[in-house]
């Protein structure tokens, strides 16, 4: 008897404590995408000014936000994590482990463009000649070769005569997920003699820099250096066209008809995840839910759209709506 009651003391205590815990943040802390970020602020901003506390948003890159939100419960963890890409089944696997039940809200699409500064010269590439710029590896005579290019028009002499230097994201982003997939491995086919994993595998001699989740920093090198290529999302373009101008691919320009009619051949979908424990424990989840699902947010008209962010289908946007606000969870 004795021991019993010590062990439902224990267990007591560890409720309580763990509800201490959860309850001693009053405000909203979302992580994740650098690509959902200006989206999410703007949303923050909105609640924020009709009384609710400023959410904490910050920027981690999709991978990194996905670490953070499936570690665990309680106010040292995210309650809501965005993300450039959909969470993949060994991350959903984690949370699950750790005793998180995500929500999945798809919020609409994103395109992700290449450019350059407004001070440059205007280019435009194919899939296929991206590819030739930043792959590790090419063939060569029955062997595959370190790529040999150093300069575009080694690629197409059509092309500048200027050294590649591309700066992208690191591993960590989902933009960088989704270029390797929409780029690297669709222009990887099109070159042919490589294998699934060398398609994807970017150059590391100088050419392509890693230039971390701060989308900002990006967009001020740019201008530094008329000749150097950035990769981001639409959003940024969108945000900075007094600075830099857009690199069209397969001859389509990033606008936002052309990502919404799927013309543009470089556009993914842009998501959301909430922590469902942290939902009535953690104050103002749901009000924030229900603001960025808003069709004033967005909407067709929405002020989200105004920042770069390409909506969902009315019907979708309805079904996503419902299903964010009836908690459903995510099922892999």
């Amino acid at each position: 008897m004795s021991h019993k009651l010590t062990t439902l003391a224990v267990l007591g205590g560890l409720v309580c404590l763990a509800s201490t815990v959860a309850e001693a943040r009053d405000r909203l802390l979302i992580v994740g995408s650098s690509t959902v970020y200006p989206f999410a602020t703007a949303v923050a901003e909105k609640v924020g000014e009709v009384g609710m506390k400023y959410p904490i948003v910050e920027s981690t890159g999709t991978g990194g936000g996905f670490d953070l939100f499936c570690r665990g419960t309680g106010a040292a963890t995210p309650d809501i994590t965005n993300a450039s890409r959909r969470m993949k089944p060994e991350e959903f696997e984690t949370c699950k482990a750790n005793g998180v039940t995500p929500v999945e809200v798809e919020i609409g699409y994103d395109g992700i463009v290449l450019a350059n500064s407004r001070s440059g010269q205007k280019i435009s590439l194919t899939l296929e000649q991206i590819f030739q710029a930043l792959a590790e590896k090419l063939p060569g005579q029955d062997v595959l070769v370190n790529n040999p290019h150093v300069t575009w028009s080694d690629i197409d002499p059509l092309l500048p005569a200027e050294k590649i230097k591309v700066l992208g994201p690191p591993p960590t982003s989902g933009t960088r997920d989704a270029f390797e997939e929409l780029v690297m491995e669709e222009g990887c086919e099109m070159t042919g003699g490589l294998d699934d994993e060398q398609c994807t595998r970017i150059r590391h001699d100088g050419s392509f820099v890693e230039a971390g989740e701060n989308d900002e920093l990006i967009v001020g090198a740019l201008q530094a250096s008329p000749v150097t290529v950035g990769i981001f999302g639409y959003s940024f373009l969108k945000g900075n066209l007094d600075k830099i101008q857009s690199v069209s691919v397969n001859g389509v320009e990033p606008t936002f008809e052309k990502i919404a009619s799927g013309q543009y051949p470089v556009s993914r979908p842009l998501f959301f995840y909430i922590k469902k424990e942290h939902v009535g424990v953690i104050p103002g989840i749901e009000d924030y839910v229900a603001a960025f699902t808003d069709e004033t947010a967005w909407g067709d008209d929405g002020y989200l759209a105004d920042k770069g962010l390409i909506p969902l289908a009315p019907e979708a946007r309805k079904t996503q709506a419902a299903a964010a606000l009836s908690l459903s969870a995510l099922q892999l």
